[in-house]
């Protein structure tokens, strides 16, 4: 339930800054379910209650149709569009919607909702506010696919893992943190970097070795054989910000080379 709450905010503020940079009068969407279809659970600038918690079926109007094909789909004139069925004429005429669009949030080629922007004239939608509804879906399924990666890194792992599949998941529990947009789900990430970093029974931090959570970052990620261009893609950074971070380490822990870093970082209690 909690996911799903997080999610419909991120779809939300989606759908809040596509109505700002658009001046569409609606927009609405929601998020798919087990049966395929999706439950419309977001709207901004509607004047009835007619469209909020529609249930919409794969195929069935026009989100259905974007649902089923997993691409953007539009009619300028949503009564009497002649290449989508009329399942939801009612509700749609009695907010007195008339140009629609569709676009499909698709994460790991699944379409995982839609999004919807409309006029109350039958008026083509001009390629501005096509390309801000593309941009919208885009930001809602790069939201979704780091909540996904977060998920499956928290899960349990399996039984008897090495403590190299660990220092793995340690790396990428690392590189995820800063995407995070939530702050209480970005400190629960670090807090299970702080138990991994415990559990893998290194000797408590020397006295004199502080490293910042970015070098700790790009440590992780050079402990994993990340390149620093590598580490640089990952961390959201520039290849010269990377090695500058390195360097910095390097000289903190008395290292001359990459790997004599992270060795002397695990010895510190820096790195599992």
């Amino acid at each position: 339930m909690r996911e799903h709450v997080e999610s419909s905010g991120e779809l939300r503020g989606a759908l809040l800054r596509l109505r700002r940079t658009t001046g569409l009068p609606v927009v609405f969407g929601g998020l798919t379910h087990e049966t395929r279809g999706l439950r419309i659970g977001e709207l901004n600038g509607a004047v009835t209650p007619a469209l909020r918690g529609l249930a919409i079926s794969a195929g069935s109007g026009l989100g259905g149709k974007c649902l089923a094909l997993g691409r953007p789909c539009a009619v300028t004139d949503y009564p009497s569009a002649r290449h989508i069925t009329h399942e939801y004429d009612g509700p749609v005429s009695a907010e007195g919607l008339r140009s629609v669009i569709a676009v499909p949030v698709v994460v790991r080629r699944k379409v995982r909702g839609v999004l919807y922007g409309a006029l109350r004239d039958a008026l083509p939608v001009g390629e501005r506010v096509f390309d801000a509804a593309v941009a919208a879906a885009r930001d809602v399924e790069q939201a979704l696919a780091v909540r996904d990666e977060v998920r499956e890194l928290l899960a349990p792992l399996p039984p008897g893992p090495s403590w190299e599949e660990v220092r793995q998941a340690y790396g990428e529990l690392r590189e995820l943190a800063p995407k995070v947009a939530d702050p209480e789900l970005r400190e629960r990430l670090l807090a299970l970097c702080g138990r991994l970093e415990t559990a893998s029974g290194s000797p408590a931090p020397l006295p004199g070795v502080a490293l910042t959570p970015r070098e700790t970052d790009v440590l992780a990620a050079v402990a994993s054989g990340a390149t620093n261009a590598t580490a640089a893609a990952r961390l959201g950074l520039r290849p010269e910000t990377v090695k500058g971070y390195l360097r910095s380490a390097m000289r903190k822990l008395g290292a001359h080379t990459r790997m004599e870093a992270v060795v002397a970082a695990r010895r510190a209690g820096a790195l599992p």
